[in-house]
């Protein structure tokens, strides 16, 4: 976690007239004690109102709100908007941080703004995504991260089976239809595989080295030049 975010974080913890000790931040944010330490002095040297003292516990005073957060009642519908769509159609984890990311947006933007935004007549229902291909955008989503290697059966449009080892390299939303990009070990190019076609998906302990030809820019310029 950069520091920036750490920062963020300690303040949204220090949030509702509670005191929270160096302990459990530290624990919450996976650092030391230290570290929280001088992270609140560095907060409160920077004019954040914490009150409390180390073996005590710390709090923020109500009211308090973060000025590069006071974003415009459109700006506010827009992320309420993309979080529903977020939460209809992505896998579970990122759905599930787009309603935090909410919670932490209410926190430090005026009520009666945030309730105006929330009113937006837009929807997003998502009845059609299963909780499997749920399941694999967010397997897939590790896989790319950690450039790990993903075996599984699939069916392409005429029914017809094999099964994959790739390299995952990007998901890609379509509407109504998730696709991933990647690097096919069984075709030796590049393939795209509909999400909701994956069956019996594997996420392999085995790390894949970037190789010139392979990698997701030089996926990007062949779909770029493509007629």
């Amino acid at each position: 976690m950069r520091r920036a975010d750490r920062l963020f974080e300690i303040i949204q913890q220090l949030r509702g007239d509670r005191l929270v000790t160096a302990q459990v931040l530290a624990e919450k944010l996976e650092v030391s004690v230290r570290t929280i330490y001088r992270d609140i002095r560095d907060l409160q040297a920077s004019g954040v109102p914490i009150d409390g003292a180390a073996g005590l516990g710390y709090l923020l005073r109500p009211g308090y709100q973060l000025p590069p957060l006071m974003f415009l009642p459109a700006e506010i519908e827009a992320l309420i908007v993309g979080a529903r769509m977020v939460k209809a159609w992505a896998g579970k984890s990122i759905a599930a941080a787009a309603a935090e990311a909410l919670i932490k947006i209410g926190a430090v933007v005026p009520e009666e703004r945030m309730r105006a935004a929330q009113r937006v007549p837009v929807f997003a229902p998502g009845t059609r995504l299963q909780d499997t291909e749920r399941d694999h955008l967010d397997a897939f989503g590790k896989a790319i991260d950690g450039r790990l290697k993903a075996r599984f059966g699939y069916r392409d449009a005429e029914g017809l089976a094999s099964r994959r080892t790739v390299r995952p390299l990007a998901l890609q939303f379509w509407g109504q239809v998730w696709t991933l990009a990647a690097w096919c070990e069984l075709r030796e190019d590049f393939r795209t595989f509909r999400v909701d076609r994956v069956e019996r998906l594997e996420i392999a302990e085995e790390r894949f080295q970037r190789e010139a030809g392979r990698t997701l820019e030089d996926y990007l310029a062949r779909i770029t030049r493509a007629p």
